[in-house]
């Protein structure tokens, strides 16, 4: 993961970098282009069109690997869970419990069955339950009314 990470840092650098270099070199970009009988229009457009590409491209990413780090810590629940099923504080990551993952991944199913398991052990505190069984129906009834607006 750490290897992932540099790299993933010199990409975001490298792209910031791109983005910069072309916000700076705009104006003198629009009068270069003007001199040898570009339309400034023509310019605008282009420069935008990569702007736009840039922005695109860097949203792209971030949305990624926010969903990896995601995966990584679900994947991290899950193995501390299997390690140690009976210790409630092997459900959490992070300070987030494996239920929550599930729902902001949208696995309701898993994340009820993963509620319930947690909810029968005995050090299990009951404010946290509620609050994931809360998560839980929230999940639920925003579904069911996406799915009334389908119909």
């Amino acid at each position: 993961m750490a290897d992932r990470s540099g790299r993933d840092r010199v990409n975001y650098a490298a792209t910031l970098a791109v983005l910069a270099v072309l916000a700076f070199c705009f104006p003198l970009t629009v009068r270069i282009g003007s001199a040898v009988g570009v339309p400034e229009a023509v310019s605008v457009s282009v420069l935008g069109a990569v702007l736009t590409f840039g922005l695109a491209t860097f949203l792209v990413r971030w949305q990624v690997n926010r969903h990896r780090v995601h995966l990584d810590r679900l994947a991290a629940a899950r193995a501390q869970v299997a390690a140690d099923p009976q210790n409630p504080r092997s459900y959490f990551v992070a300070g987030e419990h494996l239920g929550s993952l599930l729902l902001r991944l949208d696995r309701r199913r898993e994340a009820a069955e993963v509620i319930d398991r947690y909810a029968r052990l005995g050090g299990a505190r009951e404010s946290e339950i509620v609050a994931l069984r809360e998560a839980l129906s929230s999940a639920e009834r925003r579904q069911r009314r996406a799915q009334r607006r389908e119909a």
